[in-house]
């Protein structure tokens, strides 16, 4: 081989033999560790750039909770729950006693105003009409004998009078003639007065006769009827219900909508209703009166809120349970984003500079010094960008349980746990949402806001649909302590 050592050469001739092979060897051994450091190298880089692209961008996807911008009907409702009754009906009682001898319709026929609908036994009531009769007849018998009576006595007294005057007869007889035609005209002038009685109760027993046919009050259709034939009848107390006539074709919604709602309601707003079964089917309305008498139902005030509708096809039945909504504001065709994914403008930015992917559970944001700033989550606390709750609610730190207090009630903001709107934050129409991009980072951008309701906000600029937006981050519960399920931080 080459490399070997000439042994009859002399020694620094071997020497200077030894001395290029001891160089190649260093060389050798260098151009190996460079490549095995190269080789390290490229096989760390691809392990973060394939940690980085498939596990930190889905864990981050999957801690950040986010939401499709969208582009639909959007509608601010009062909601309440309400019955079905006919705007126009009769209920039809009897106003004499005595049985059902006929009932001559039936439940859903349709009756025209004047339709004989059922009768009384008219028994009783014929015979005191019959007894009314015959005596104003006797009546007027008794009156046409003393009106004879009567021009007797004038005949006589006349001739007491002639004879008077020729001194044939005495005074007595004349005064006794006198008297007995005075006394006939009082006892004519009580049998008309009893004739007059006579007739008044002959027409109240006509009227009561009357009564036993029961007709139909209005037009309309038998809604209900209450009584069966044969059934004794006792109208001494009240009067009965026989059966109730109702104009179905068109219908009152009767909504009891609470005392907080009352005053958000105005007479003529828009309304509609779904019913049970109807396939999602709604009925429009606007709002007609308001009764201002409530009802108090379990310490709960409610008020009667009443619309009309029409039923030409009949579908609307009495006492239907409705789902009633009234429209306080509404836009058609509009951007919509849910509300939790806005915060105040000037409220302070979270998850770091713009284009940065969200800042973990230990970093704060900057503005969170600033007590009256501060933007507390469901649980009372000041969320932190990852989710987790600030050592200012420790409470809401163990375990992932709630807080007890009176500001870690969902819907409640501020010390003291005072109710707020959420809507309430925006009345200027400007908010910040966090735009979540296709490499997975976070650019917070500014959006004017229209109409809200308690769900959704109307985006009137700022986002287009099909955008996604930043709703909240998922934080393990109980980082630190305890462990338990994960939990949602919301936005606001």
């Amino acid at each position: 081989m080459n490399d070997q050592v000439d042994i009859t050469a002399m020694p620094g001739e071997v020497a200077e033999q030894a001395a290029p092979r001891s160089r190649r060897r260093k060389k050798r051994s260098l151009l190996a560790w460079i490549v095995a450091v190269l080789v390290i190298a490229v096989l760390a880089g691809g392990g973060w750039y394939a940690w980085k692209t498939w596990y930190a961008t889905d864990s981050t996807r999957e801690r950040v909770a986010t939401a499709t911008v969208q582009r639909g009907d959007l509608e601010d409702a009062i909601t309440a729950t309400g019955t079905l009754q006919p705007r126009d009906y009769v209920d039809v009682g009897t106003q004499v006693s005595g049985q059902l001898k006929l009932l001559k319709v039936a439940i859903g026929d349709t009756v025209k105003a004047g339709d004989l609908l059922a009768e009384i036994d008219p028994t009783v009531f014929q015979s005191r009409v019959d007894a009314d009769r015959a005596q104003y007849r006797n009546q007027q018998a008794q009156l046409a004998d003393k009106q004879s009576q009567l021009a007797l006595a004038e005949l006589q007294l006349a001739r007491q009078r002639g004879l008077m005057k020729e001194n044939a007869t005495t005074d007595d007889a004349l005064q006794s003639a006198e008297a007995g035609v005075k006394s006939l005209i009082a006892q004519i002038d009580a049998i008309r007065a009893q004739m007059q009685q006579t007739e008044s109760s002959l027409r109240g027993d006509e009227a009561n006769l009357n009564y036993t046919k029961i007709y139909a009050p209005m037009a309309g259709t038998v809604a209900s009827i209450a009584a069966k034939q044969g059934q004794t009848l006792n109208a001494n107390q009240q009067a009965p219900i026989v059966l109730r006539v109702a104009d179905l074709s068109v219908m009152t919604v009767q909504a009891q909508v609470s005392e907080a709602d009352v005053p958000k309601l105005k007479t003529g707003m828009e309304v509609y209703f779904t019913t049970l079964g109807g396939d999602t089917r709604r009925w429009y309305g606007n709002l007609r009166q308001i009764n201002p008498t409530p009802n108090v139902v379990n310490n709960v005030v409610l008020y009667d809120a009443l619309f009309d509708v029409p039923n030409t096809t009949g579908e609307l039945m009495t006492q239907m349970t409705a789902q009633v909504f009234f429209i306080a504001a509404s836009a058609r065709d509009a951007v919509f984003v849910p509300i939790t994914a806005l915060r105040p403008v000037g409220g302070g930015r979270r998850g770091g500079a713009k284009g940065d992917r969200p800042q973990s559970e230990d970093a704060k944001p900057a503005d969170a010094k600033d007590g009256a700033a501060k933007t507390r989550n469901s649980k009372g606390a000041v969320p932190r960008a990852g989710g987790e709750p600030s050592s200012e609610n420790p409470a809401a730190k163990k375990g992932g349980s709630d807080s007890k207090g009176p500001a870690s009630r969902p819907g409640r903001a501020g010390e003291g746990g005072v109710a707020t709107d959420p809507r309430a934050q925006y009345t200027n129409g400007r908010a910040m949402v966090r735009i979540a991009k296709e490499d997975g980072t976070f650019e917070d951008r500014e959006v004017r806001v229209g109409m809200m309701n308690r769900v959704s906000a109307q985006i009137l600029e700022g986002l287009e649909p099909g955008e996604q937006v930043q709703l909240g981050v998922r934080g393990a519960g109980g980082a630190g302590k305890g462990g338990g399920a994960a939990k949602f931080t919301p936005r606001i």
